[in-house]
């Protein structure tokens, strides 16, 4: 059996280990208490697969996009959500150009990837017990086969880009005009934390965004990026043959939620395998309870501070992309009896509204470790309260945090204790 092993590291207090300030954990995802591969997948994916197997379920086929517009009707993926990446940094190297994209469309917990012309789909999901799973979709017309894929996708999903452990991300890269990778140029990992200037590399990006500059729609010419013409584009007819994809935009909203989606998920993995890993170490009684609870906390925080937009970098323009996708993604809810929700949008000085991620509804947060998700909860508590007043904290205001807390009591309530 092949192995991949993970190494990353984890800032933990000096008390800890002899004085360091940084202990260095091993990952195995191969070995106990993972066993990646040999693990059942259970996702919506699977649960697709299923049906498929049972015959329950047919897949429709158009001789334009395969089984695409059937897939993403029955994972409840939102057409609206497309983005379009130009580089040639997929499994399908050899059909991505700047004339022929490959599309993503996204829900909460699923990514389905197509490239016009290709009969082979690529489709991922967050799991509860692997994290991401991947699998492919082979578009012959008489069925859809759908198989899990391990190591060809690990290979690139699990390492330092998807903070050790296996998950998504969205790169920001320099291309040339047919989108291969200058590998001599800088590149970037994305994320709400990442400045306007260093996204989207090598992605389309429709939508109004003021006077911000950003990386996509432009390619290297004699050695620097052209982004004389790249912004505030309201469609990309005029880049390729548009006709065979569901929509003509690469939404930017869209690809502002699909970089945070991602990071979010990476970092509820990342605490999960920490704690999974510490607890079969340990065993179910910690040998020094104290020990326990400062290193739990320490990987708490991180979830907490991602899903409080703790290091989001400020909107100084207005964003404006599909009022389709804002409605598809807002309308997932749920809302308070206010009909506020976590999902509304603010893109005037920052993503949303009210500064928590959605992804507190997610299978994957109801699925971390029974102490982590308690430790994530008492620490969101104690920020949202008002009790932790500490510094990172700082966007959010009085009224921000009360808003948030209502809203988790009416439509979350595990989360904030009822007073």
């Amino acid at each position: 059996m092949k192995s991949l092993s993970v190494l990353f590291w984890l800032c933990l207090m000096p008390c800890w280990f002899n004085n360091f300030a940084v202990a260095q954990f091993q990952l195995d995802i191969e070995e106990a208490p993972f066993h990646y591969t040999e693990t059942k997948a259970e996702n919506r994916v699977t649960r697709l697969m299923e049906r498929l197997e049972s015959r329950e379920l047919k897949l429709e086929y158009s001789p334009q996009q395969g089984y695409l517009q059937s897939l993403l009707k029955e994972l409840d993926i939102p057409e609206s959500s497309q983005t379009l990446v130009f580089s040639k940094t997929s499994m399908q190297v050899r059909y991505i150009s700047r004339h022929n994209p490959r599309a993503i469309y996204f829900n909460d917990d699923t990514y389905v990837g197509w490239v016009n012309g290709s009969s082979l789909a690529e489709i991922s999901t967050t799991d509860p017990k692997l994290g991401a799973a991947f699998y492919t979709v082979d578009m012959m017309p008489w069925r859809a086969k759908i198989q899990r894929a391990d190591y060809d996708c690990l290979a690139c999903h699990s390492t330092s880009m998807t903070q050790g452990v296996p998950g998504h991300t969205i790169r920001s890269v320099l291309t040339t005009f047919d989108g291969s990778i200058d590998s001599q140029k800088q590149s970037f990992i994305t994320s709400d934390a990442s400045p306007f200037s260093q996204r989207w590399g090598g992605w389309y990006v429709t939508g109004r965004h003021g006077d911000m500059k950003h990386m996509g729609n432009a390619y290297l010419k004699a050695g620097m990026l052209d982004t004389s013409a790249n912004g505030n584009w309201t469609h990309v007819r005029d880049e390729f043959d548009t006709q065979n994809y569901l929509s003509p935009y690469s939404d930017i909203v869209a690809l502002m939620v699909l970089e945070h989606q991602t990071q979010m998920h990476n970092e509820m993995t990342r605490a999960d395998f920490v704690v999974r890993q510490m607890l079969h170490q340990q065993g179910s009684a910690p040998t020094d309870a104290e020990e326990w609870k400062v290193q739990l906390a320490s990987v708490a925080k991180r979830v907490v501070d991602r899903m409080l937009f703790c290091d989001e970098a400020p909107l100084t323009s207005e964003v404006k992309g599909s009022v389709v996708f804002a409605d598809h993604f807002t309308r997932r809810g749920p809302s308070d009896s206010s009909g506020r929700s976590l999902r509304d949008f603010d893109l005037q000085t920052r993503m949303f509204r009210y500064p928590l991620s959605y992804l507190i509804y997610s299978d994957a947060f109801d699925s971390l470790q029974d102490c982590l998700k308690q430790e994530v909860c008492r620490q969101l508590e104690a920020v949202l309260t008002g009790k932790n007043q500490s510094e990172e904290y700082a966007h959010l205001d009085a009224t921000c945090r009360a808003d948030i807390v209502q809203i988790l009591r009416e439509t979350k309530p595990d989360v904030i204790r009822a007073r």
